[in-house]
């Protein structure tokens, strides 16, 4: 359920708003576009086969029909549809502060997605947004109008999560049922999920082109330096008293960034004390270099 949003909120929101016609589309809009573009692919006609093409078009009811081999033509979809999956669970609310002293992760969430968004307006592309706790909150569904995608940014910036935990396949699930043609899927979260969501995971990025960026911030590795300290879990509220010397992540960045790309996902790790916008246009660099 969306909330008013925060000072911070809307001082971030302004900020995107006023400066990115010049920082977010002149660092990642144009790769952006580059490592978007032509992922469907639309039937235009028949024509008979010719050597070299490939077998795989054949059209096997003409060919029985004329007892000529045809093949199927398709053309590159030009027009894009993105759809950002946002985490809003507790535990995207904590860190350190980041490079500013303001950053949390859900901060640096909303930013990424906030980015994307105005990318996916310069670039006329359908946005959708759909966020997550432990059960879908919001899904906003792919359009291009630009009141629509300021609104996708305003709810990422503001959405609260109407629960705490983090269910990764529950969300995923949902899009599958609800999302049949092929789309640029972006995963924003911290993946601090140990659910089973590489069943849901693979599938889809079979279908779709998945990106998955991962939020993290030095609070994951250690607590090292601040001695005894009181921590909550933000997902389940527990507090307790212990030695931040000895508290760590139950699972590091690399091993979520290993348990994505397994099932086919582009990853990008970028931690609060990063630039996001500048992350993000290396990675989609990259993508557009492997196209």
């Amino acid at each position: 359920m969306a909330a008013t949003l925060t000072p911070e909120e809307l001082r971030e929101l302004r900020r995107l708003h006023i400066s990115a016609g010049r920082r977010v589309d002149s660092l990642f809009s144009g790769e952006f576009r580059s490592a978007v573009r032509g992922q469907g692919m639309e039937f235009e006609e028949v024509r008979e086969y010719v050597p070299g093409d490939d077998v795989r078009h054949i059209d096997w009811n003409v060919t029985a029909r004329t007892g000529d081999a045809h093949v199927k033509v398709f053309r590159e979809e030009r027009q894009a549809t993105v759809l950002l999956v946002v985490d809003v669970s507790g535990s995207s609310h904590v860190g350190s502060g980041g490079r500013d002293g303001q950053t949390d992760r859900r901060l640096q969430i909303a930013r990424i997605a906030g980015g994307l968004a105005y990318a996916s307006i310069r670039n006329q592309d359908r946005v959708g947004l759909l966020t997550f706790t432990d059960q879908v909150e919001t899904f906003l569904p792919p359009r291009k109008t630009r009141g629509h995608v300021w609104a996708v940014i305003r709810e990422a910036f503001s959405s609260r999560g109407s629960s705490r935990g983090t269910d990764l396949a529950e969300a995923l699930g949902f899009l599958q049922s609800v999302q049949r043609r092929r789309a640029v899927i972006v995963l924003v979260s911290d993946f601090m999920d140990d659910g089973a969501w590489e069943r849901v995971l693979g599938p889809l990025a079979r279908r779709h082109r998945v990106h998955a960026t991962v939020v993290h911030d030095p609070l994951d590795e250690s607590l090292t330096g601040l001695g005894l300290v009181e921590v909550v879990d933000a997902e389940t509220g527990a507090a307790q008293l212990v030695d931040g010397s000895t508290v760590s992540a139950t699972v590091s960045v690399e091993e979520r960034v290993q348990r994505l790309r397994r099932c086919g996902a582009r990853v990008v790790p970028i931690s609060t004390m990063e630039d996001p916008y500048s992350a993000l246009m290396k990675h989609f660099q990259r993508e557009g270099a492997r196209r």
